[in-house]
């Protein structure tokens, strides 16, 4: 089943209209289906109604990690970058909000996931609304958000949510119809409070410049002294 919800056509969603709010999905999720990506794409959905009820046009591009991965591996040791790694950074360094969601290794986000973030420009989130989620097997798990996942994106210096949502194995049959959740809170309405927090954050802030298609960014030069020491 395709989780992967419809944000509208291109047309509807023109970024560079004053009205529009660029938001990014980055999902860390390894598996196909994968129950990351599900909780990201619905958390943005939730957050994307409530724009479209401020009248703002939500503009949403999904960036699935696994479809990268080996080039963000080469990336990590070659400054070279292929075409669609680029494509995704810069849709992440140009986001209005950004929602991201992980799946939970050994009480962390995976490898796969902090590899991205470290392609990231450090000054490039400075104040830019971040959504996050994760999941995992049980409930005990959901102490990540807090250990691992906030104290990354502080560093980057992003506006992070206080809301979060963590989604556990059986979180899911409230949403599909199975088994009852253990949790207090459905699931569902949790993603929903979740996004109308990134939605009011995202309307109240101004849209944030972005290049045109097509247009370059700006080469870093690297020092020669530096690529020689290997920084």
């Amino acid at each position: 089943m395709d989780e992967t919800p419809d944000f509208g056509s291109p047309a509807a969603t023109d970024p560079f209209t004053p009205q529009a709010r660029h938001l990014v999905v980055v999902s860390g999720g390894l598996g196909d289906p994968s129950s990351s990506l599900m909780l990201a794409n619905r958390m943005a959905a939730a957050a994307a109604d409530h724009l479209s009820t401020e009248g703002i046009v939500p503009e949403i591009h999904v960036v699935e990690l696994r479809l990268l991965a080996t080039e963000i591996a080469e990336a990590t040791v070659n400054p070279a970058r292929s075409a669609d790694l680029q494509a995704a950074l810069d849709q992440v360094e140009q986001a209005d909000g950004i929602v991201t969601v992980s799946p939970t290794f050994k009480a962390s986000y995976s490898g796969l996931f902090k590899s991205f973030w470290d392609l990231v420009d450090n000054d490039a989130l400075r104040g830019v609304p971040v959504l996050l989620g994760a999941t995992g097997g049980t409930p005990r798990h959901s102490l990540m958000i807090d250990t691992a996942l906030r104290p990354l994106f502080s560093y980057l210096r992003s506006k992070v949510l206080s809301s979060s949502v963590f989604a556990a194995s059986d979180d899911w049959g409230e949403v599909t119809g199975g088994q009852e959740s253990a949790r207090t809170t459905p699931l569902q309405t949790r993603i929903e409070a979740a996004g109308a927090d990134l939605a009011s954050v995202v309307g109240r802030l101004p849209a944030r410049p972005r290049r045109a298609t097509g247009e370059v960014k700006p080469m870093e030069v690297i020092p020669f002294d530096q690529l020689l020491r290997g920084n």
